[in-house]
């Protein structure tokens, strides 16, 4: 089946005429008349763009997704290209209504007009995975409802099996193959797009992101309505907003431009440094804005977290970069094991400032992060330095946000917009609010450590056997451990009620 996947790609290539952004390479020019003699047949009157959007739409999901972030990134691409991949965010082909109605009788065991008091059969919005109808519920909310494209799954498997098998051949053929861990990559996106294949997983992302901005004036995110979920349908609150990339639109409206980007770079670094829990598919398509300039989140099915320690290097290395810290930023990578132990800090550091050096107190629309990112590229192998697999959501989020900066305000200064949040949040960390949060979450883990010390070093004492002190030894270790932990804490607390007592006799 992957052979034949693999001919159809190559088959859907030729037929649109994408070998012309290749053929146009100095090395393989010559090429040219020879297909052109041989595929005489083809009609290539539609414009390149044109053609590279209808071959990404027949060959699926997958190349839907990529056109979509490569439609952010208009620094990278002729505005040509750029402006007929931004069609693909909202506007793929959709299913028949008959389709939907089959479905839709399947997963309720019953009609459409019995779930229902009013359905819009035509979709307000198609993507690739699934589409977007109107409804209004038997108690007269208006709702929409979200439904999974039929047999999109063995689509997907057949894709990410092509996928692996690639990222195979780049680890075997390449010599950079084994760094970059192709592998590893595809094994993360086999995850998120199985993810999104499951809508109840998406109606909890939802829910948990509206939890997350609750009473917030930056972000608005629908209700759920859970009696109506499956996982092949989602129905929630309808949203009424206009799409972010309508700027004109939205000026006319009177929201400010400039200050709906640096909104938008809030929203991001709350959602990743606050919550670990980040909306990681935000293209124009999955976005609104409403006419008091609050964006409105949709689309919920790709949604990214980060562990404690990713969290704190990731702060660290940021508020680093914001400072021109690069001395830091190297020692970070060094220190999180991302680069060899013998690496040299200094030439690291040399090595990141010529590269980001460049960038800082420029706005967006003077940055070409194409160059940048190949820079860093060659930096990086250069170093030896290994890509991280359980950041490349982030990464990806990262271009999609820059994408929407440039688009909403190319005078944004994203370095300066940025710094004062990770600034404010790496104290609110290291300060006497982390310090009681951190105490807050140690206390149950203690409250059931405590009782078990004298057990056990009454069971250490009292056992001879060898394989039991062994075992007796290792919950000593870790217990001894925990309660060093504990003891620094309980220090720490002593300390803090000993100045709130002095304090408090000192007023008195």
């Amino acid at each position: 089946m992957r052979i034949l996947r693999l001919i159809t790609i190559v088959w859907v290539a030729l037929r649109f005429g994408l070998d012309e952004f290749f053929l146009g390479h100095k090395r393989v020019r010559t090429l040219r008349w020879l297909v052109k003699t041989t595929l005489f047949w083809r009609n290539l009157s539609e414009p390149r763009a044109v053609r590279l959007r209808q071959a990404l739409e027949a060959l699926g999901p997958i190349f839907v997704k990529f056109g979509q972030m490569l439609s952010t990134r208009r620094d990278l691409m002729p505005p040509d290209i750029a402006d007929e991949l931004a069609r693909l965010q909202d506007r793929v082909p959709p299913f028949s209504a008959e389709e939907v109605r089959t479905t839709l009788q399947r997963v309720y065991g019953k009609p459409v007009e019995q779930v229902f008091a009013q359905f819009d059969a035509q979709p307000i919005a198609s993507a690739s995975m699934a589409q977007v109808h109107f409804a209004l519920l038997q108690n007269g909310t208006e709702a929409a409802v979200k439904i999974l494209r039929p047999g999109i799954g063995a689509v997907i498997e057949h894709d990410l099996g092509l996928l692996e098998a690639g990222a195979i051949l780049v680890e075997k053929l390449f010599a950079d193959g084994p760094r970059l861990h192709p592998r590893e990559v595809v094994g993360e996106f086999r995850k998120t797009l199985t993810d999104e294949l499951d809508l109840m997983r998406e109606a909890s992302n939802c829910s948990q992101l509206r939890r997350n901005f609750e009473n917030s004036d930056l972000l608005i995110v629908p209700e759920v309505y859970w009696d109506y979920c499956e996982p092949e349908v989602m129905v929630m609150e309808r949203m009424k907003g206009v799409p972010i990339s309508q700027i004109d639109t939205l000026r006319e409206m009177g929201v400010d431009i400039p200050k709906l980007a640096m909104a938008g770079v809030e929203i991001f670094f709350t959602q990743v440094f606050r919550d670990t829990f980040f909306h990681a598919d935000m293209h124009p398509g999955n976005i609104q804005v409403n006419a008091r300039g609050q964006y409105i989140a949709l689309d919920f099915g790709i949604m990214g977290t980060l562990t404690e320690v990713d969290k704190n290097y990731l702060a660290q290395n940021f508020l680093a970069f914001f400072r021109r810290d690069y001395r830091a930023v190297a020692q970070a990578h060094v220190d999180a094991g991302w680069t060899p132990p013998e690496t040299r800090v200094d030439e690291f550091e040399a090595a990141i400032r010529a590269v980001c050096e460049p960038v800082f107190d420029r706005p967006l629309k003077e940055i070409s992060f194409g160059k940048v990112l190949l820079r860093l590229f060659q930096t990086s192998r250069r170093f030896n330095m290994e890509i991280q697999p359980q950041l490349v959501l982030l990464q990806k989020t990262l271009l999609n946000i820059e994408g929407l900066g440039r688009q909403l305000d190319p005078d944004l200064d994203l370095w300066k917009t940025a710094k004062p949040f990770l600034e404010r949040w790496m104290n609110e960390q290291m300060g006497w609010r982390g310090a009681i949060k951190s105490i807050k979450q140690e206390a149950p883990r203690w409250a059931v450590l405590l009782p078990q010390l004298p057990r056990l070093a009454h069971a250490y004492l009292g056992h001879n056997s060898s394989a039991d002190l062994a075992g007796l030894s290792k919950q000593l270790a870790t217990g001894q451990t925990r309660l060093q932990k504990m003891l620094g804490v309980i220090a720490l607390l002593l300390a803090i009620l000993a100045i709130l007592a002095g304090y408090s006799l000192f007023r008195h």
